[in-house]
């Protein structure tokens, strides 16, 4: 019979649903009522960790149904909607057995999640690709036009090349050799997509950052060039820095 505090670090131990149901079959016998709890917290954590395992399933249904074309590529963007910074893409190649646990749209994250997230991604996929288009290209060819042409560049620039393009809610002209499939709101639906949309928000949000610095008075660090009250206050106060996009804001200046 163990004691409490070993079976506490054992419970702090699990991870995979074979290490927690171990835990459990080895514990559930134990009549001491700290014990039960600490199985009963297992219980939940074995629940709630097989309801990721069958949301991550759910969202390789397109992967799955491609597979037999070749490798499969996610492609997504962030930073459409900003006044200031550019835009940025990413082209993802998962392997076709990746485990990743709570990969989700990037909006559904949290900062230090997302992080976390991007780190793995970046070590299990085969290849990773960014596109990016600035602020100056934007206003030249407009923002549809030069997130798409950033999604291109991400795609030519992958050392794995795919067979189909799992793609959020748009076709890229030029790459008609790939099978291209277009899925709305993918970012939530493809598990490829989805860890595109993480590798292109955590790359952004760095670059905007950095911005901040060069930049103070506009709280890129905070708000990564979105319209936020304080982003507009101040660029009704200073008027536009190098990285405004001039195309967006018309209506504040």
């Amino acid at each position: 019979m163990g004691s409490m505090t070993d079976i506490k670090a054992a419970l702090q131990l699990a991870a995979t649903r074979e290490e927690f149901i171990s835990f459990i079959n080895e514990y559930s016998s134990d009549e001491r009522a700290g014990v039960k709890k600490l199985v009963e917290s297992a219980e939940k954590k074995l629940k709630a960790l097989e309801k990721e395992i069958a949301r991550i399933e759910e969202m390789k249904k397109y992967e799955k149904e491609y597979a037999y074309l070749g490798p499969i590529c996610g492609i997504d963007e962030v930073g459409r909607g900003p006044l200031a910074g550019p835009v940025y893409t990413a082209a993802v190649v998962l392997p076709p057995d990746c485990d990743i646990l709570y990969i989700n749209d990037s909006k559904k994250l949290s900062e230090k999640k997302r992080e976390e997230l991007y780190d793995v991604i970046m070590d299990k996929a085969l290849s990773v690709s960014i596109g990016c288009n600035s602020p100056e290209r934007i206003d030249e060819i407009n923002i549809l036009n030069a997130t798409k042409e950033a999604m291109v560049f991400a795609v030519k620039n992958l050392k794995v090349k795919p067979a189909t393009l799992l793609i959020d809610a748009v076709h890229l002209d030029g790459l008609d050799e790939y099978n291209q499939v277009s899925i709305i709101k993918g970012d939530a639906k493809s598990i490829s997509i989805a860890a595109a949309s993480i590798v292109a928000k955590v790359t952004r949000d760095r670059i905007m950052k950095e911005e901040a610095k060069k930049y103070p008075e506009y709280f890129f660090d905070s708000n990564k060039g979105y319209g936020s009250q304080d982003h507009i206050e101040a660029l009704k106060k200073y008027g536009p820095c190098p990285i405004h996009r001039r195309s967006f804001i018309g209506n504040f200046v």
